[in-house]
């Protein structure tokens, strides 16, 4: 139902950089029809010239959604190109980081449909997850042609307060590089121990894909999932030990990442 309206009115994507080229190839994987989809990019892509979506070119004048993937700091040059579109007929969706939902307003009306959106970047390979919160003008249509659209790349979830934007970037935004890093650094160890620099980061990579799905294929939470693989006195339970001290492991060092990110991304929205 949700595409059967873009299909009818159109889409229009404001930037195609990693994030939105990988929210356009789920869309077009999902069976969106290239003539639906209008984007605007100063420079696109290779890839992007194949899709076989307009580009560039003249924009339908209310489109059913229009998707802003741009860089905060190219809103200013960015969304002029939109700003015929507001008044209340076209939804606008916003993934871009640190840019509050009152910016868009200002630029489109207090009228205007407005859903700002935090996706991740797992959203490239469809194992992504997008949290999202729209103003007072979006409706529960609204709303969910938003997460059809946006589930096309992953999980959605909506929150219920735009505040709670910025504890969502500190953990599922940022959260695949802090991921990335126990990789490398798990790789580094096993080095440090004698393997081979190749066979130590294929067990890296592996090992935390495979705990990623166990975690959430498995009725258990990963608590009791830490417990089920940690015998009392084994090997597990002495690296545990380091990981789990409450002064210099886990405990104490991702809250403070995950508060580093959060403040950020304040700062950001307080441009």
């Amino acid at each position: 139902m949700a595409f059967q309206e873009i299909s009818r009115r159109g889409l229009v994507l404001l930037g195609c950089g990693k994030m939105g080229g990988a929210m356009l190839a789920g869309w077009l994987d999902r069976g969106m029809p290239t003539a639906a989809v209008h984007v605007i990019d100063p420079q696109p892509s290779d890839w992007l010239k194949s899709t076989g979506v307009a580009i560039n070119g003249p924009l339908t004048a209310h489109p059913a959604i229009a998707l802003v993937a741009v860089k905060p700091q190219m809103m200013g040059d960015a969304l002029p190109a939109l700003r015929a579109m507001g008044g209340g007929e076209t939804l606008f969706v916003s993934i871009a980081a640190g840019t509050p939902i009152a910016r868009f307003q200002t630029e489109f009306g207090a009228a205007s449909p407005v859903i700002r959106a935090m996706p991740n970047t797992p959203a490239a390979i469809g194992q992504g997850i997008t949290a999202m919160i729209g103003n007072a003008a979006v409706t529960a249509a609204h709303l969910d042609l938003a997460e059809a659209l946006l589930s096309a790349v992953g999980q959605v979830v909506r929150l219920t307060d735009e505040a709670q934007i910025d504890a969502v970037t500190g953990v599922s935004g940022s959260g695949p590089a802090y991921v990335f890093h126990l990789i490398e650094t798990l790789a580094a160890a096993g080095v440090a121990q004698g393997l081979p620099t190749d066979l130590a980061m294929a067990l890296a990579k592996a090992t935390v894909a495979g705990a990623g799905a166990l975690a959430m294929q498995a009725e258990e939470d990963p608590g009791q999932l830490r417990i089920n693989v940690t015998s009392p006195g084994g090997t597990t339970q002495a690296a545990l030990e380091v990981l789990m001290d409450a002064e210099t492991g886990f405990p104490a060092l991702l809250p403070r990442a995950v508060a580093a990110a959060v403040a950020r991304s304040r700062d950001l929205a307080d441009g």
